[in-house]
């Protein structure tokens, strides 16, 4: 597969944040490290919509944490969970919301695919990329890429992919929150 170069612009997180969860399914994730480039493709994803939301970060206002989620469109919210994982987010909301993201839960890598086993401990391809922490080790994200534009070519920024349809989108609960667990906002690209 050819990777696009140009980034996904900024209108394209300026909807409604359970859209932009679906629409990024088949995108794909670029990642310049040095003079190494890594990519794969989004194959899951989770809505996160501020404060008509009990489970999202931003649910309870501004904090110094959850800060990038209030900002501009298309940048990242990265935060650290259980003492040892990263998790990647990127902003995205409609006129009608104060804050909201979408956590890029898994990808199937395409580029680079060696030194992502590397960095995740020579784990194998099954448990590679198939989680937040495990996609975030696996292209050497922290901290430092918080609030990073992701809608200008730089150290991360998304691209178009593939087609995706409808009918080979999943869509479930999400995972791991105790609060609005009725919200089928994860979703889920079906044979990937």
């Amino acid at each position: 597969m050819e990777i696009q170069s140009l980034p996904l612009p900024s209108s394209f997180y300026q909807r409604n944040t359970v859209i932009v969860a679906q629409d990024l399914l088949g995108k794909c994730i670029v990642r310049q490290w040095n003079s190494t480039v890594l990519t794969g493709i989004i194959t899951e994803t989770e809505a996160y919509t501020g404060d008509d939301d009990p489970a999202c970060h931003a649910y309870r206002g501004i904090t110094p944490r959850t800060t990038p989620m209030f900002g501009p469109v298309g940048h990242t919210y990265m935060y650290f969970i259980y003492g040892n994982h990263y998790c990647l987010n990127l902003v995205a909301r409609d006129d009608n919301q104060k804050a909201g993201a979408v956590l890029i839960r898994s990808i199937t890598p395409l580029i680079g695919k060696e030194l992502m086993q590397t960095l995740r401990g020579n784990v194998k391809d099954k448990h590679l990329t198939d989680g937040p922490g495990k996609l975030c080790q696996a292209l050497g994200l922290s901290r430092e890429h918080n609030n990073s534009n992701a809608t200008t070519i730089g150290s991360l920024y998304i691209t178009e992919g593939i087609t995706v349809h409808k009918n080979d989108i999943i869509q479930t609960p999400r995972i791991g929150i105790s609060k609005a667990q009725d919200r089928l906002w994860r979703f889920v690209l079906h044979n990937q």
